[in-house]
């Protein structure tokens, strides 16, 4: 393995993380958003699904990539408030999102790392390429 493509493998799971702290950030957004566009209707938490990007897989190269981003299927919370507005009027229960913040932090902190491991990593190819370069001027 050369180091393009160890680079090449670190960039796409930059891409990767990136996006998945995008749509983390986007569920803790919508945290409390009962309605979408007008309608009563909570917001339903997203997932980033990974799959590797492989050269055995006829891609070419090997890597991380994003296969989709699913909506939870979990049912919403439910909240005895007959005051909301966006209450039931039959029962006065709010539908509010199926995230849970503390999970979605722990996602965040776990792509965070997994982010700064890969940066870490294209650091040290740099550093490598570095001394490859001054080795052989010397």
């Amino acid at each position: 393995m050369g180091l393009f493509s160890t680079m090449h493998i670190s960039g796409s799971a930059l891409t990767a993380q990136r996006l998945r702290m995008d749509v983390i950030a986007g569920n803790i957004a919508n945290a409390e958003t009962t309605r979408i566009n007008g309608q009563r209707q909570p917001f339903q938490r997203q997932q980033v699904v990974f799959q590797p990007l492989s050269a055995a897989l006829g891609s070419g190269s090997e890597g991380l990539q994003v296969a989709a981003i699913v909506k939870d299927q979990t049912a919403p919370r439910e909240v005895y408030d007959p005051a909301n507005a966006d209450a039931d009027p039959a029962n006065g229960m709010v539908a509010y999102p199926n995230v849970d913040t503390t999970t979605e932090m722990t996602d965040m902190l776990s792509a965070s790392r997994a982010y700064q491991a890969n940066v870490t990593v294209l650091d040290s190819i740099k550093q490598m390429a570095q001394r490859s370069i001054d080795l052989g001027r010397a």
